[in-house]
């Protein structure tokens, strides 16, 4: 199983393995106080596209497309999350205010997609 969190909600024993995806440490976070298992910034969004949606110079949808494109190029760190997700729960931690249209559920739908062959 494969859940979407922001880094600002409290941690719980559903969370599973918990990995940071964003490429910044989120602010106003201290790293002695976030409860997490690692940070991947392998399959985080490449700066030049994260500041594109940000900056509102493209939308969601044109985003979530760039964004698997990306995803495309890190596809054995995939896997290797993907796997983990198979054998426990495997929480995906983000900073973003929008918990509608971010990044983190992009690539939590591209690992599902992986896991499921």
């Amino acid at each position: 199983m494969i859940q979407c969190k922001r880094v600002y909600d409290a941690a719980s024993p559903d969370d599973g393995y918990r990995i940071l995806v964003d490429r910044l440490w989120p602010r106003g976070v201290k790293k002695e106080d976030l409860a997490f298992d690692e940070w991947c910034k392998a399959l985080t969004p490449s700066g030049d596209l994260r500041k594109a949606f940000h900056g509102e110079v493209i939308d969601f949808i044109a985003f979530r497309e760039a964004y698997q494109q990306e995803l495309a190029l890190h596809l054995d760190e995939g896997k290797r999350v993907a796997a983990l997700a198979q054998k426990q729960t495997v929480t995906l931690l983000y900073g973003a205010k929008n918990t509608q249209q971010n990044h983190a559920l992009v690539l939590a739908d591209w690992l599902r997609q992986l896991a499921e062959g």
